[in-house]
């Protein structure tokens, strides 16, 4: 661990601080590209991405430093998360050509990603994906419907899982497209959520014509690729989020004093617990990304790292709620709210953490078959 590049990010954050965010949503969304940009100029994006493509190829332990000290300050969030998930993948199984295309220009935040995985009849059960891809020629002819999309309305580009095989082929006929939002046929529309806000969306792809090159991979590879996608997503993303959930607990404490609440036995009993819980979170986060910088797939190891924090990031809600007490009912904008309606609208964001990106309830599936070795629920039915 370089003590030497601590005080190089450190310099670098207390040297580049964009201020407060924009509350208009175009001119926060510029504040955000502005911010991603200066962090690709100075050399401090992509911690784990090779030089080459904007990245800083850290070794793990210089990857944990970066993480703590961004952890610490509060600095804009990248106007789209989705290059983090495909840029590896690109990386990894893409062309010359679409490394020289899309990396560097997606670090930047001049292109947007979305990822477009999960359809209505296909969420945990990805291999059932219906959205059909026709190859004519030189190009894919792709329609079908996309759902709970993040950031889907501030999308350039998306990265899809498409069938390419025949209905019946699941996971051994799904092709990996990157498609340009400005294509005609592409139609996408907000959800709006119990927050009030509207960051998923739904996106209709009605005979969308994708060329053949903006293929990543072989056809009908796609679903192996994909688990790049999504091993990176939970692996270096979660090391990120759970060092930005050591700060937020840290301001978990804070509000427990400023409640006047910290000389309650059970509060103090109850941070406690809280505390335990993000130290175990980041320790095993650290584990799922030595796995992958080791060059495996995290596998199983994600799926317990993600079901954690999914229901601690929950509880911790509920929990800086009830601190709050009856102040939590009023809205964010009301004076008399506290910390501006942030643990509320926290608390609300986080009811949907446990069915997002992978249920709770297959996790944990995940884990007990391939973790800790136990049949299937279909195989023990059977057996009787």
């Amino acid at each position: 661990m370089s003590t030497s590049f601590r005080d190089r990010v450190r310099a670098f954050l207390e040297a580049n601080d964009p201020g407060r965010a924009p509350k208009d949503p175009a001119k926060r969304l510029a504040w955000q590209r502005d911010w991603a940009a200066v962090m690709v100029e100075e050399g401090f994006a992509a911690p784990s991405w090779p030089r080459q493509w904007g990245g800083m190829e850290l070794g793990l332990a210089d990857q944990v430093v970066y993480h703590e000290e961004f952890a610490k300050v509060k600095r804009p969030s990248h106007p789209g998360s989705g290059i983090f998930v495909v840029g590896p993948t690109i990386i990894k199984h893409g062309t010359d050509e679409q490394r020289q295309r899309f990396l560097r220009p997606g670090l930047r935040g001049d292109v947007i990603w979305a990822q477009c995985f999960s359809e209505p009849e296909a969420g945990s059960d990805l291999p059932s994906l219906r959205t059909r891809a026709e190859r004519v020629g030189d190009e894919y002819v792709v329609s079908g419907q996309k759902i709970w999309i993040t950031n889907g309305r501030n999308a350039d580009w998306l990265f899809a899982l498409v069938r390419t095989g025949s209905r019946e082929s699941r996971q051994h006929g799904i092709s990996y497209l990157l498609i340009d939002v400005a294509t005609p046929g592409v139609t996408i529309r907000p959800l709006r959520d119990m927050t009030g806000g509207a960051s998923f969306s739904e996106i209709f792809l009605d005979e969308v014509r994708v060329p053949v090159e903006n293929r990543v991979g072989a056809e009908n590879e796609g679903w192996k690729i994909a688990r790049t996608s999504l091993g990176h997503e939970r692996s270096t993303a979660g090391v990120a989020q759970s060092m930005r959930y050591r700060r937020i607990v840290d301001e978990f404490h804070a509000l427990a004093r400023e409640l006047g609440r910290t000389k309650d036995a059970r509060v103090r009993q109850l941070l406690a617990s809280i505390e335990i819980d993000v130290r175990l979170i980041i320790l095993n986060n650290t584990r799922t990304l030595s796995t992958v910088l080791a060059g495996s797939d995290p596998g199983p190891v994600s799926s317990i790292g993600r079901l954690m924090l999914t229901e601690f990031e929950k509880r911790l809600h509920e929990l800086a709620v009830d601190l709050i007490g009856a102040a939590a009912t009023l809205a964010p904008t009301d004076p008399h709210s506290v910390q501006r309606g942030r643990w509320v609208q926290g608390f609300l964001a986080t009811r949907a953490s446990t069915i997002g990106a992978g249920t709770a309830e297959i996790q944990r599936n995940t884990i007990a078959e391939q973790v800790l070795g136990m049949p299937r629920e279909d195989l023990l039915t059977h057996s009787h």
